[in-house]
């Protein structure tokens, strides 16, 4: 099964975007849960991950500005995007992490104009 995200758009600078995924129960509940993203002609690379327990882990770059969480009830992982920059421009996905070779679904879409 792949996860699908959904929240992307087209902001300003320094505007703020929320990101939401929604995985099966029996992914959600037994695997760490991350946002990648792949700018324009770059590699895809690893933005943030929460833990079963709800410990976050960020890339350096985004770090103060996005917030990611789960809701365990709703089995979602959310990506909190605030203060954006034109360089967070990109196709933002989610996914288990580490993925163990899970492809990846449909990304979304995120484009800030400067």
């Amino acid at each position: 099964v792949q996860l699908q995200a959904s929240g992307g758009g087209l902001v300003q600078a320094g505007g703020s975007l929320r990101l939401s995924c929604a995985a099966p129960g029996n992914i959600f509940a037994r695997n760490q849960m991350a946002w990648y993203r792949q700018p324009p002609g770059k590699e895809r690379e690893l933005v943030a991950f929460v833990t079963i327990s709800g410990n976050a882990h960020y890339t350096d770059s985004v770090k103060g500005r996005f917030t990611i969480s789960r809701d365990s009830a709703k089995n979602t992982v959310n990506l909190q995007m605030n203060s954006l920059k034109p360089e967070d421009t990109a196709v933002y996905y989610c996914n288990v992490f580490p993925t163990r070779g899970r492809a990846f679904g449909q990304g979304t879409l995120v484009t800030v104009s400067s």
